[in-house]
């Protein structure tokens, strides 16, 4: 198994795009990036940590890629305005790739390059990973567990829709 480490927005819409994809066996919603040890949701919603809301993503490489992660990453989100998604402001939601090994520093350097290189102004931050802090329980499988709740009734089903469209042969059969 492979790991990978993404900030895209939220992480219950980011959380809840990554389940789909097949070869994805587990995705942890966390927090990376700061200075503040052991944060917690109500710390990093202040905007003064310096984390980013991520996700942690266990993958099976021959399933799935790395490249392809990103492919879906760069899709389902918006990599070219600095800390905002949508409605969401502040530091906790920028655009981030951590690397969790030297491996993971070309594919995303290439991925970037091809969208720049397409016009688009990215502003994705890719750096190693930090420390990852494991978010409250309530924040895991959030979406599955709410998909009722009004955040989530407005945020994620267009980004599930684009990755239905565009990411077809990468789903989950169970899906």
């Amino acid at each position: 198994m492979q790991q990978a480490l993404f900030g895209g927005g939220c992480f219950w819409c980011t959380e809840a795009v990554f389940l789909q994809l097949k070869g994805v066996s587990r995705v942890v919603s966390g927090y990376a990036g700061g200075h503040t040890p052991n944060p917690s949701y109500d710390d990093i919603c202040t905007g003064t940590t310096n984390h980013a809301e991520v996700i942690l993503i266990d993958f099976d490489e021959s399933q799935i890629s790395f490249a392809q992660l990103l492919d879906v990453f760069f899709a389902t989100h918006d990599p070219t305005t600095l800390n905002r998604q949508g409605n969401d402001v502040g530091t906790q939601y920028r655009s981030v790739i951590y690397l969790m090994d030297d491996s993971q520093q070309t594919p995303a350097e290439q991925a970037i390059a091809a969208l720049k290189a397409d016009g688009l102004n990215i502003v994705t931050e890719v750096s190693p990973a930090p420390t990852f802090h494991t978010a409250e329980e309530y924040h895991q499988n959030f979406f599955a567990r709410n998909p009722t709740q009004g955040y989530c009734n407005f945020a994620i089903p267009p980004k599930l829709i684009k990755l239905q469209n565009k990411f077809k042969d990468l789903l989950k059969t169970d899906n």
